[in-house]
């Protein structure tokens, strides 16, 4: 299968032009924040407080580093599980980002939430962090250093793989692939 390069940022003309099941190759900028900094982001939405850096057309990775060896700009770096962030995403959504990087299924109104704000969920390949740090180029500390491992980072990727899980249109691979696998049962 063809892999589709994809450069940030991530616009609605670029979401709503992939589809579900393509593999693409994400080039620039990504973020990342998991839990703790979701919880944070939210909290400052409520507030009205700035936050630490512009969703709009911002893609969200969930992960956290491993330490480097001596050389590289990365450890390991693979997906955390999506739907932790579930409850935290409708505001940042709503707020312009535009794409999301993790492993797992997302809740409907997650799906309904992608849909209406013309974004997209990537699949990242869980059990390959040390493949996907071959794609980062530059990491540097954007916010909530105290957090450790669950700092917002930013990432300048090269070729970052992922596969299009749910698209704008709110089709979702797991449930196409269960619906497959349905089919071929006796």
């Amino acid at each position: 299968m063809e892999k589709i390069a994809l450069n940030t940022p991530f616009t609605d003309e670029k979401s709503v032009s992939l589809k579900c099941g393509d593999m693409v190759l994400i080039s620039g900028t990504l973020y990342t924040a998991r839990d703790a900094a979701h919880l944070r982001m939210v909290t400052n939405i409520s507030q009205q407080k700035e936050l630490p850096f512009d969703l709009k057309d911002a893609i969200i990775y969930y992960a956290g580093p491993s330490p480097s060896r001596p050389g590289n700009v990365s450890g390991s770096f693979g997906p955390t599980t999506s739907s932790r962030m579930d409850k935290m995403t409708i505001p940042l959504l709503e707020k312009g980002l535009k794409g999301m990087i993790g492993k797992g299924l997302r809740s409907p109104e997650i799906i309904q939430s992608i849909k209406s704000n013309k974004a997209v969920y990537f699949a990242a390949l869980g059990g390959a962090g040390a493949l996907i740090s071959n794609a980062i180029t530059s990491i540097e500390i954007v916010a909530y250093n105290d957090l450790g491992t669950e700092a917002i980072r930013k990432l300048t990727v090269k070729d970052f793989p992922a596969i299009v899980a749910i698209d704008s249109r709110g089709d979702c691979i797991y449930d196409i692939g269960r619906q497959k696998y349905a089919k071929n049962l006796p």
